[in-house]
């Protein structure tokens, strides 16, 4: 697989590698669109093309063809709201009102301290900032083809439900192009209604777990179809002891994974066979990278023993873009490297350890973040929203326990009018995406804080379980 994204693209010209969607108009619209993009490339060093889609044909299109000629590719949700795009226009000066085709969510946009054919994929920042992993055709490759030997396999069918801006969505589209197989891509809502598509048998869905309780709880025709594929990838937050028992009670190929967007997704995973014998950890390091486990002081433990997961290897992003870096310690040679270090290393937020038999366990994160849904939310990204709103005076924002969500939402919040408090949501929606928004809303009088006037998160967490009535 030694071949450049142009390679793959010209030697797979014409298949019919997409189910779902129309393989045919996409290599026509490639073929349309690629002499747009090649132009704009070469207009100036490291032009940028920020990919705003809804449409994942023309997703697919003008991120393969923008990134094959060697721009700057930079993937958004098109979806965010105002505070985002706010976000967004200050880092890369998106040109919103001045698309590179007509209809086309592809606008040219200036990013500083990058190289051509690097792409940007979003990602959480531990300020609730939206940050950049910077990647390069050779990290994401790296990736498939640590992928691909850890299971065994030469050519990759996967079935796509995740957003295609999403790492998880988009490693999806690198596996299947480079390996040469198929591409099913569905929005998962019409998977939930039953309408499944036909890729071959012995291909690999990715789901994150409230998706897959969903399709569980549909019957024995959706679960007979869950048991068709090689895997069904889990990730992108923590599945409850009762889904995943219910999934081996039904025999369903469950693959429990580890990794983000700066590892270019997987990094550690469960083969299906050692999920069905009822393991329940994270599985072993896939063969691109090493993981360790530190102290706090930055000494490998043995196995057993609770540290720091570290992670090294090829497919490990060039370092960030935006403000103050990622959530995680990515060591690299700059603020805005465009050299791989063969010596980098992703210090994540996550605590976990080894056990005997070379297995990865997570036991929790060391930082605020809350994963809701497989979506990675900062609370303080959603709070200095809220606190844009009228009425509010003070506000923190907790994850509770959720069997169908990992975790889900929940506002404490302070108000002038305590009237207003059921107004906050509607108020809310255009500022934050979806998944951003609270779906517990608690009135207090105050807030938890320390001797020094810092917010108190466990105690307020706590107050927030208290209320509710749920036990800790």
């Amino acid at each position: 697989m030694g071949q450049t994204l142009r390679d793959v693209l010209r030697d797979r010209r014409g298949d019919d590698w997409l189910i779902g969607l129309s393989s045919q108009d996409f290599w026509q619209q490639l073929a349309t669109l690629t002499p747009v993009f090649a132009a704009h490339g070469a207009s100036c060093f490291g032009a940028g093309v920020l990919i705003a889609e809804t449409d994942s044909l023309q997703f697919l299109v003008a991120c393969l063809a923008a990134w094959a000629e060697g721009c700057v590719v930079v993937l958004a949700n098109p979806r965010w709201g105002q505070q985002e795009r706010q976000q967004i226009t200050d880092m890369v000066a998106p040109e919103w009102n001045a698309p590179l085709a007509s209809g086309l969510g592809a606008y040219p946009c200036q990013v500083p301290g990058t190289k051509p054919g690097q792409i940007l994929i979003p990602t959480g920042g531990s300020s609730g900032h939206i940050k950049f992993a910077v990647h390069t055709w050779e990290t994401l490759l790296a990736s498939v083809e640590g992928f691909c030997a850890h299971f065994g396999v030469e050519r990759v069918n996967s079935y796509c439900v995740l957003p295609l801006f999403h790492v998880s969505g988009f490693m999806q589209v690198l596996r299947v192009l480079a390996s040469g197989g198929q591409l099913a891509i569905q929005p998962y809502g019409d998977l939930k209604r039953g309408e499944q598509l036909g890729l071959p048998p012995g291909g690999y869905l990715s789901l994150v777990p409230t998706q897959l309780q969903d399709l569980l709880g549909l019957g024995d025709e959706v679960i007979h179809w869950l048991r068709s594929f090689r895997a069904v990838l889990l990730g992108g937050g923590p599945a409850g002891r009762s889904l995943l028992d219910q999934a081996r009670a039904a025999q369903i190929p469950v693959a429990l994974t580890y990794g983000m967007t700066e590892t270019a997704a997987q990094v550690a995973t469960l083969l299906p066979k050692e999920f069905l014998a009822g393991h329940r950890s994270s599985g072993k390091p896939l063969p691109h990278v090493r993981i360790t486990i530190l102290d706090d002081r930055g000494r490998p433990l043995p196995p057993g023993e609770v540290g720091r997961v570290t992670v090294q290897g090829r497919s490990l992003a060039l370092g960030y873009l935006g403000r103050g870096g990622g959530e995680h310690g990515l060591v690299v040679g700059s603020a805005h490297p465009t050299v791989q270090s063969a010596t980098a290393i992703l210090a994540t937020d996550d605590m976990g350890y080894f056990d005997d038999l070379g297995y990865l366990h997570l036991v929790g994160r060391s930082s605020t973040k809350i994963i809701t849904g497989g979506e990675n939310v900062f609370p303080e990204d959603v709070e200095a929203a809220l606190l844009t709103l009228d009425g509010v005076r003070d506000v923190c924002v907790v994850g509770l326990p959720c069997d169908r969500w990992g975790q889900q939402l929940c506002a404490l919040v302070v108000m002038a009018t305590p009237a207003r408090l059921q107004d906050l949501s509607g108020l809310l929606n255009p500022l934050v995406a979806a998944y951003k928004r609270p779906k517990q809303w608690i009135l207090v009088s105050a807030l938890p804080r320390t001797p020094q006037g810092k917010l108190s998160r466990p105690q307020a967490l706590a107050l927030a379980q208290r209320i509710l009535g749920i036990e800790r």
